[in-house]
């Protein structure tokens, strides 16, 4: 059997980084991708310690010509892409009438625009060779709003709503699946970087929500030991679980808590398979 080439993005800490690592162990041929080159020794010395072979490439996927290039060199090369995990992503805490305009479209263009791009990017070698899985790592966020994380969750929302459209025609007519897998909390780079993001922009600010927020991010501590929170190696093998699925879920919590958490969205419909299957009655 050939071996199976997955292409995923934002793979230089957390989830990505221990996704390449776990789906390069189990066989499968692994690019690994991330914006910042310079961060790639880690992730080659830790394959190299497990004596794991895996490809790392720069693809950025705010910037269409990056995105665009990383995939037509690895299709040059292997002349398919079977799994595109769209991970790369950013956290983001502040309020509607705080956050400037730019804040909000960075915000977009990397956590939805970005999903999109890359997509775009495979989904035209996908259709040719009639299969390909695609995973959108969204969140809990994607089904729950929550407080100070409007623009997060509202990025998360429309990737949830784009890979349901999507999987509701694409996959029943040219064989591509579609997954949005929906971690709670992970312990990694992602929430320090969130947490960075807000103190560069101007940290907490004294007006009326500051009580607000610092009950939310004093909570934290405590939603912790609640089971929030899993490694990113939990995360990534469900990601693998996901690929290695026949028939695979258009959505996956990823923990009891996620579970919990969201159940009064998903109650009625846990995999999204009897939504996805009403829907694509449409142009049967």
């Amino acid at each position: 059997m050939m071996q199976k080439v997955v292409l995923i993005t934002g793979a230089s800490t957390g989830l990505g980084y221990e996704a390449s690592l776990l789906l390069a162990e189990k066989g499968y041929k692994v690019y690994a991708t991330m914006r910042n080159l310079a961060k790639k020794d880690r992730l080659l010395e830790a394959a190299q310690a497990k004596n794991l072979e895996l490809f790392i490439k720069e693809l950025d996927v705010t910037i269409s010509e990056s995105v665009n290039k990383c995939v037509q060199e690895i299709l040059d090369v292997e002349g398919k892409i079977d799994i595109l995990v769209n991970n790369a992503g950013a956290g983001f805490i502040r309020t509607t009438e705080q956050a400037s305009e730019e804040e909000i479209m960075w915000q977009f263009d990397l956590n939805l625009m970005g999903v999109i791009r890359t997509t775009k990017a495979v989904l035209p070698s996908m259709r040719e060779q009639r299969s390909g899985h695609i995973i959108n790592i969204t969140s809990v966020g994607g089904l729950v709003g929550q407080p100070f994380n409007e623009f997060y969750c509202a990025a998360k929302f429309a990737v949830e709503g784009y890979t349901e459209s999507l999987a509701s025609y694409v996959q029943p007519h040219f064989n591509i699946k579609f997954t949005a897998i929906e971690p709670g909390g992970i312990q990694s780079e992602f929430a320090n970087n969130a947490l960075s993001q807000f103190q560069t922009g101007g940290g907490m600010i004294d007006d009326e929500y500051k009580p607000l927020l610092e009950k939310y991010i004093g909570g934290a501590q405590n939603r912790s030991a609640d089971g929030i929170y899993q490694t990113s190696e939990e995360v990534a093998n469900v990601i693998l679980t996901s690929i290695e699925m026949e028939e695979p879920p258009v959505r996956m919590r990823t923990s009891e808590w996620s579970e919990r958490f969201t159940q009064l969205k998903t109650q009625a419909d846990p995999t999204g398979k009897l939504q996805q299957e009403a829907v694509a009655q449409l142009i049967k």
